[in-house]
C-alpha cells in the first residue's frame, strides 16, 4: 500500500496522463448531450404523433386496397344473324343510341311480309264472318216464311180432310136407301184417305220447316258468337296477327344494334361476316362518367363507418396532386374471400386468424371525374373521415 500511494500520486501529478483523460471526458459529455437531444427528439415526435392521432388519426381510416369499378353494359344481340357492318372499335367513345353493328335483315324482312299477309288474311276472315251472319239472318227469315207456308198448307189439308169426311159420311148414310151408288161411296172413301195423307204430309212439312229454321238459327248464333262484341280491329284473330306483325317489326329493328349507354367500347368480339348468336356478348361499354371505387377495408377499420361519410380518394394514375372527393354509398354483402369463386376454408387445427376485408363502395364527384377521367381497374388510395356526420 505504501508503494501504491506514491505511484498514484505520481500519475496524478503527471501532465501527460491528465492530457489523455481530458478528451475522454469531452467525448463522454458530447455523447450525453446527443443522447439527451435524441431523447428529447423522440419525446417531441411521440407527442406530435399522439396529438395527430387524438386530433386527426383516430378519426380517419385509409387503405390502398381499392380499385376503380363501374356498372358496365354488355352488348348482346337480341336476334341471331350475320354481321354485315361493324361501326365501332375498341377504345372508341360512343353516345347512347349510336349504331354499333348492323346485322343482315333479310330473314326479318321476310317475317314482316309474312306477318302482314297473315294480318290481311285475318281481317278478310272477320269481314267474311260478318257477311256470313247477314246471309244466315236472311236464311232464318226465309225459313220463317217456309213455316208460314207449311202451316197454311196444313190448314188447307185439314179443311180438305174435314170436307172429305163429311162427304163420306153423307154418302155412307144414303147407301142403304139406294140414293148413292157404291162407286160414289168408294170414290168418297178414296178422297177421304187422300185428304188424310195430305194432312199428314202438311204436318210433316210444318215440322220440317220448323227444323230447318232451327238449324239456320243455330248457324246464325254460332257465327254471331265469332263477331259479337268485336270490330275488325278488336277481333282476337286480328289482334293476334297484329302482335305477330309487331314482333316481326321489332326483330327487324333489332338488326341494328345501338349503344345502350354513353361510354367507351372495350372487348369487341364481332367481325364483319361473323354470324352472331342471340344473347351472346359481342362487346362491352364502360361508362367512364359513372365509375366508382370499391375499397377493401380491414374488418376492424369499419367499426365506426356509416353510409354517407365523406372520403378522399387518390389515384396512382395522377398521383397525390389530384384528390377526388366522394362518399360512402354502401357495403358489400360479404367479404372478398367469401365472394370468391372458391371460398377459403381453413383446415381444422389452424389457429392463425386471417383478417378479412369487406368491400365498400365510394361514389365520386362527377365534375372531378370529368376533369380527371379514370379507367376501370386502376389502383386507388381511400381515406374516410369518421368524424363527419
Amino acid at each position: 500500500m505504501a508503494d501504491a500511494e506514491p505511484e498514484n500520486t505520481a500519475r496524478t501529478s503527471d501532465p501527460t496522463a491528465q492530457a489523455n483523460d481530458a478528451p475522454q471526458e469531452q467525448r463522454n459529455g458530447a455523447r450525453r448531450k446527443w443522447l439527451i437531444r435524441l431523447g428529447l427528439l423522440v419525446l417531441v415526435v411521440a407527442l406530435l404523433w399522439g396529438a395527430w392521432y387524438l386530433l386527426f388519426g383516430r378519426n380517419h381510416i385509409s387503405t390502398d386496397n381499392a380499385y376503380v369499378n363501374a356498372e358496365m353494359a354488355q352488348v348482346t344481340p337480341l336476334v341471331g344473324a350475320q354481321a354485315i357492318e361493324v361501326l365501332v372499335s375498341d377504345t372508341q367513345a360512343v353516345k347512347k343510341g349510336d349504331i354499333l353493328v348492323k346485322l343482315d335483315p333479310t330473314n326479318m324482312e321476310i317475317a314482316v311480309a309474312q306477318a302482314q299477309a297473315d294480318l290481311a288474311e285475318a281481317r278478310r276472315r272477320f269481314r267474311q264472318t260478318a257477311a256470313t251472319s247477314e246471309s244466315l239472318a236472311a236464311q232464318v227469315e226465309a225459313r220463317g216464311a217456309d213455316i208460314v207456308q207449311a202451316r197454311a198448307q196444313l190448314a188447307t189439308a185439314q179443311a180438305d180432310l174435314e170436307k172429305a169426311r163429311i162427304d163420306l159420311q153423307r154418302r155412307e148414310a144414303l147407301v142403304d136407301d139406294g140414293a148413292v151408288s157404291g162407286d160414289e161411296v168408294t170414290a168418297a172413301r178414296k178422297t177421304f184417305a187422300s185428304a188424310q195423307a195430305a194432312l199428314r204430309l202438311a204436318q210433316a212439312g210444318v215440322k220440317t220447316a220448323e227444323a230447318t229454321r232451327g238449324a239456320a238459327t243455330g248457324q246464325l248464333e254460332a257465327n254471331q258468337a265469332l263477331v259479337r262484341g268485336s270490330t275488325e280491329d278488336t277481333d282476337p284473330a286480328v289482334m293476334a296477327a297484329k302482335a305477330r306483325l309487331d314482333s316481326a317489326k321489332l326483330d327487324l329493328e333489332r338488326t341494328v344494334i345501338r349503344a345502350p349507354i354513353d361510354g367507351v367500347i372495350t372487348k369487341r368480339q364481332v367481325q364483319v361476316g361473323q354470324r352472331v348468336a342471340q344473347g351472346s356478348p359481342i362487346m362491352t361499354i364502360v361508362p367512364l362518367s359513372q365509375v366508382y371505387v370499391d375499397a377493401n377495408f380491414k374488418e376492424r377499420q369499419l367499426r365506426d363507418v356509416r353510409i354517407g361519410m365523406p372520403a378522399e380518394v387518390k389515384s396512382d394514375l395522377y398521383g397525390g396532386d389530384v384528390v377526388y372527393h366522394g362518399k360512402v354509398v354502401g357495403f358489400s354483402g360479404g367479404t372478398g374471400s367469401s365472394m370468391s369463386l372458391i371460398p377459403a376454408q381453413n383446415a381444422t387445427g389452424n389457429w392463425i386468424k386471417v383478417v378479412q376485408r369487406l368491400p365498400l363502395r365510394i361514389e365520386l364527384d362527377p365534375k372531378e371525374l370529368a376533369a380527371h377521367p379514370l379507367r376501370v381497374g386502376l389502383s386507388m388510395e381511400v381515406e374516410i373521415d369518421l368524424a363527419a356526420d
